[in-house]
């Protein structure tokens, strides 16, 4: 079993694509959940171009969008990580998620990057996969080789909330990430969100 480090987070990576014409595509979805924690500090996302990214501050921890395209995010994981001398286990990388439904979200702690081609990248740039993700669902085509026409699309409405929500329950677990609370993160995050109660039949209506 994986030993999970209790560090609070220093770095928060949001992958994407820069761009306008990418901004509303699936593969943007740690850029949209970035950029929603980005507000809910109240700090401001400004390029630097040392750091190859657009890059916010708030005490220890610093948020980060790429902007060098999903297949080099490493570059600016890694010069920015390196720079301020962050250990891989105090980064969370937020990524899309084929694997996952839209509107499922999964915490976890290192392993395969599963063909992702932005946490291929960084693992090579820090030499390790021993780094958080926040997986966000955005669903499978069905076929492989339709997957890339498939993430530089964006998502249906209804894919588009359900992963909407899937990022607030993350946001909402927030003050326990940036604790270091993984574990209980982790708890709030991965559990399955209760089905709406439905309303009483109609027997019960009559009696």
């Amino acid at each position: 079993m994986t030993q999970l480090p209790g560090a609070a987070p220093r770095l928060v990576v949001g992958l994407g694509n820069p761009g306008a014409e990418y901004a509303q595509t699936r593969h943007n979805a740690g850029f949209w959940f970035c950029e929603r924690l980005a507000k809910l500090l109240g700090i401001a996302l400004v390029p630097e171009s040392r750091f190859h990214g657009l890059v916010g501050r708030a005490g220890e921890l610093r948020l980060l969008l790429p902007t060098t395209y999903m297949n080099r995010s490493g570059l600016a994981v890694g010069t920015l990580a390196r720079f301020f001398r962050i250990e891989p286990e105090a980064i969370l990388v937020v990524h899309d998620e084929l694997d996952l439904a839209p509107g499922d979200v999964r915490l976890k702690f290192g392993g395969s990057h599963a063909g992702h081609n932005g946490l291929k990248d960084i693992q090579a740039a820090l030499g390790t996969d021993r780094f958080w993700r926040l997986r966000l669902g955005i669903g499978h085509p069905g076929q492989r080789d339709a997957v890339i026409h498939y993430v530089l699309k964006p998502p249906r409405a209804e894919e588009r909330e359900a992963i909407e929500e899937a990022i607030e329950r993350a946001l909402a677990a927030w003050p326990d990430i940036a604790a270091g609370r993984w574990e209980r993160a982790m708890g709030r995050i991965n559990a399955k969100p209760k089905p709406p109660k439905s309303g009483p039949t109609d027997k019960e209506r009559s009696s």
